[in-house]
């Protein structure tokens, strides 16, 4: 699937692992601020097809997870999971053709209370 950011400066190609089955929110601190609904990618699935000088990346925590914005409009494209660092999550509403308002009840999925917080 063809996926941009706002612009146009960021384009994305993605091949998803579940396709749009696997919709979701995420509750922690910094999900529940960004909103986004995302789908699931191996790390490999995701190409930057352009725009890698335009993504920036944001981290917290114990930083294994990596938060991709696009440095021009702001837009989150995707980010690179702490359950499962070979996955990605990936924005929905940058996929071309998909439009979140379609999904009825997105699941969200509790960040608040992480596992790898648990391991600790």
């Amino acid at each position: 699937m063809k996926a941009t950011c706002h612009c146009d400066a960021v384009e994305l190609e993605v091949t998803l692992l579940h396709g749009l089955e696997d919709v979701s929110r995420c509750n922690c601190s910094f999900c529940s601020r960004r909103g986004a609904a995302v789908v699931t990618a191996l790390v490999e699935d995701v190409k930057i097809i352009r725009g890698q000088d335009h993504l920036t990346v944001y981290q917290w925590g114990t930083k294994t997870a990596q938060h991709h914005f696009c440095k021009v409009c702001g837009i989150y494209t995707h980010h690179r999971r702490r359950l499962d660092p070979n996955q990605m999550g990936v924005n929905v509403a940058i996929l071309e053709g998909v439009h979140p308002q379609h999904f009825k009840d997105i699941p969200w999925v509790d960040g608040i209370n992480h596992p790898k917080d648990a391991e600790n």
